[in-house]
């Protein structure tokens, strides 16, 4: 019976913390990101859905975070983050990195 009762303890555990992982989604489109900030809880995983929408690749770049990864285009890609401390995570398609509109920042709180 107590086995049965840590087991029970444990899935439930592991449910609650699968369920704690929010989505969060960001869209490339015409090489601009939408949108430009996004805000996410501190101490939590976050899973990014990056998006991209135009036809030809782009890379997602956060030093802060250090993650750099390439997005097919018209596809989908998924980066994990977290748990994150408050702050702020500048980001870049790195492929237009000196526009405005290829910049974006993750606002911790």
């Amino acid at each position: 019976m107590k086995r049965m009762l840590s087991l029970a303890f444990l899935s439930l555990s592991f449910a609650n913390s699968m369920a704690a992982i929010q989505d969060v989604t960001l869209t490339i489109e015409n090489h601009a990101f939408i949108p430009k900030e996004i805000k996410i809880p501190a101490g939590q995983k976050v899973k990014l859905l990056v998006v991209n929408k135009d036809a030809t690749p782009a890379e997602f770049e956060s030093k802060p975070l250090g993650r750099e990864k390439l997005v097919p285009g018209k596809s989908t890609i998924t980066i994990n983050l977290g748990p994150l401390k408050p702050g702020r995570y500048p980001f870049v398609e790195e492929y237009h990195e000196t526009e405005a509109a290829a910049q974006g920042v993750i606002i911790v709180e």
